[in-house]
């Protein structure tokens, strides 16, 4: 009995099993550019975050250009701009209590934005973030170029619930002689593109996906996959790259 009774007192005092604590992973920076070709703010930026990418291209540094479609009324159309990047930055306007949208606008890990073109900053944040370690890891794997489109897989680990998937296709680089508009007689280069899109709801395990290789991409331009786990605030909680195709 006094076994009974001291068995019974020590499972008060034996520590329960810990919490489920979330697992957090490598930290990611995710340098989201929104610029233009008809916009005479935008080269700095574009310079500017050619530049990083060329600095951080072996580290977990995602860098990604959105050309915007609201500055092409100017006189010069942007070949690369689409209505639907003003409307991701309206989405993080709205995140960030902003009363209009810009360019250069960088916003890093869906979390903050600041003017693309500010050095200083930018290379801050890229310190300061490559210290924050997130909540999801992604991996690309078995990458193929055949024809028309990309085959890949992806997966990705850490808490999934109410998270999507970004994949995004970046040109890696172009150059434009632009004729006419705010930087008319100018040599612009830009540098990873964004030409396509998929958003997906997150799933465990190894997805296989596909992508379209849009018509202005030719056979000697590199490409490259940037894979985004996104939360329901637009935060960007994992990142994976592959390698120029």
């Amino acid at each position: 009995m006094r076994f009974l009774v001291l068995t019974f007192l020590m499972s008060l005092f034996t520590p329960s099993d810990p919490p489920n604590v979330e697992k957090v992973y490598e930290p990611i920076v995710v340098l989201e550019l929104f610029t233009s070709q008809g916009c005479s703010s935008c080269p700095s930026a574009d310079k500017l975050l050619d530049e990083v990418n060329d600095a951080y291209h072996d580290q977990n540094v995602f860098s990604l250009s959105y050309h915007v479609a609201y500055w092409n009324y100017i006189g010069w159309k942007d070949p690369y701009s689409d209505t639907k990047h003003a409307d991701k930055q309206r989405v993080y306007a709205r995140k960030f209590r902003s009363r209009s949208i810009y360019t250069p606008q960088l916003v890093v890990n869906g979390k903050e934005h600041f003017v693309g073109s500010d050095r200083n900053t930018m290379f801050s944040k890229v310190k300061q973030y490559s210290k924050e370690p997130v909540s999801n890891s992604a991996l690309i794997k078995e990458v193929r170029r055949t024809g028309e489109q990309l085959d890949f897989q992806y997966e990705v680990e850490g808490a999934l619930s109410g998270k999507m998937i970004h994949i995004a296709l970046v040109l890696k680089e172009r150059q434009t002689q632009v004729k006419r508009g705010e930087n008319r007689n100018r040599n612009l280069k830009n540098t990873n593109i964004v030409i396509a899109e998929q958003f997906k709801a997150a799933a465990s395990g190894t997805i296989g996906s596909s992508i379209a290789i849009p018509e202005l991409v030719s056979e000697k331009d590199q490409l490259q996959l940037i894979v985004l786990v996104e939360d329901e605030n637009s935060t960007i909680t994992g990142a994976a790259k592959s390698t120029y195709l």
